[in-house]
């Protein structure tokens, strides 16, 4: 018998590559969640989705959606008592959420999948995706256990993700749930491919037209990057093979793979000096500073930047005390149950990124698979 497995967020980021994974790697019937506001939206999202996956058979997906801020998000899904796993990857995942709706989607969004859950007679799996963040501000070592709720933490994205972690842990411990705490996304792949932008890209942008001078943080600060694709294949790669429930993986490398700020500017800083209008600028690296000295900088360019600058310091800001915080993640049950676990390369990972932001002028043209060297020349 087909099995059916119920993805949230299927129209964003994760769910999407989830999608993908489960329409090539397996013969699953999925129900793809959809948010929608109202009949318009879940229209145009259905035409969306139906024309992305117009290659595969019709009847290997159902559309459905709703609003994870509605009392009953899921009451449009038919078939309840035959879906067996759900992937819960709809989250909002900017720093700079907004305390309110962190709380409704986040955290109560996930305590209504977790309700609708417990009406699945054959459910077997639930995966909640969450961050390595959820730790808060806790330096040392980061266990795959569960993490305090009482923080503190450096914003709301990452509380309430971990106030859904112990929801999950205490509300729901009936349920056979799995929590993946992913580290900080800034390609698809390897190759340098960007389509979520975040806080890591901001970041960038402003060293490059060098609007920024100060930095905080310490530059021995290990920081934790990765791919889509490394993620979602170390996730899939656990569920498909039907681990035990009630484990928490961080999807994630150790303190010794792990560039550190320094390194990372370092190597920002050597792919931007290969674009000939980045040189004649003479742009120098940035300061590390403490967190006073940078929030006062911060709030001045506020005020005088017009709005490419703002949106990238609100970004940044929200996640700054995490730059001073040493962490070390890790990952033992990760590799036992996931034992093709591949570390992204980081320094090619870096020089593609880059390479590719420069190329793509953060996204506003088109990439056509161009190298540097040939952009140059």
């Amino acid at each position: 018998m087909t099995e059916s497995v119920l993805i949230t967020g299927a129209d964003g980021y994760f769910g999407g590559m989830f999608t993908e994974k489960y329409l090539t790697q397996s013969d699953n019937h999925l129900l793809l969640w959809v948010r929608a506001r109202d009949r318009a939206q879940y229209q145009s999202k259905c035409e969306q989705l139906s024309q992305r996956y117009s290659s595969y058979n019709k009847r290997r997906f159902t559309i459905c959606g709703g609003d994870l801020a509605d009392p009953e998000p899921f009451a449009g899904i038919n078939g309840a008592a035959d879906i067996n796993a759900i992937v819960h990857t709809a989250a909002i995942t900017r720093f700079n959420v907004e305390p309110l709706l962190a709380d409704a989607v986040n955290r109560d969004g996930t305590r209504k999948v977790a309700s609708f859950a417990s009406q699945c007679p054959r459910l077997g799996q639930l995966a909640f995706i969450s961050t390595i963040y959820s730790s808060g501000l806790a330096p040392g070592c980061i266990a795959e256990a569960p993490v305090s709720p009482a923080g503190p933490f450096a914003n709301h994205y990452e509380r309430s993700k971990s106030e859904a972690e112990y929801l999950l842990q205490t509300e729901f411990a009936h349920l056979p749930w799995n929590i993946f705490r992913a580290a900080t996304i800034i390609a698809d792949d390897e190759s340098g491919n960007v389509v979520q932008y975040n806080v890591f890209h901001n970041t960038m942008r402003l060293f490059f037209h060098g609007l920024i001078s100060l930095l905080p943080g310490y530059q021995t600060t290990p920081i934790y990057l990765t791919t889509g694709r490394s993620t979602v294949n170390a996730v899939y790669q656990i569920l498909s093979t039907r681990q035990i429930s009630h484990k928490i993986y961080n999807v994630c490398y150790g303190h010794g793979a792990a560039m550190s700020m320094g390194g990372l500017i370092d190597r920002a800083f050597s792919n931007f000096a290969n674009d000939a209008d980045f040189r004649k600028k003479r742009i120098l690296k940035p300061l590390f500073t403490d967190l006073e000295a940078f929030e006062s900088l911060a709030s001045v360019l506020k005020g005088l930047s017009g709005a490419v600058v703002k949106q990238a310091l609100d970004s940044i800001r929200p996640f700054a005390k995490q730059l001073f915080i040493a962490k070390d993640v890790a990952n033992q049950q990760l590799l036992e149950a996931c034992p093709g676990y591949v570390i992204p390369d980081m320094p090619r990972l870096i020089d593609n990124v880059i390479q590719y932001l420069i190329l793509t002028k953060w996204g506003r043209e088109p990439y056509h698979g161009r190298s540097m060297k040939e952009a140059i020349a």
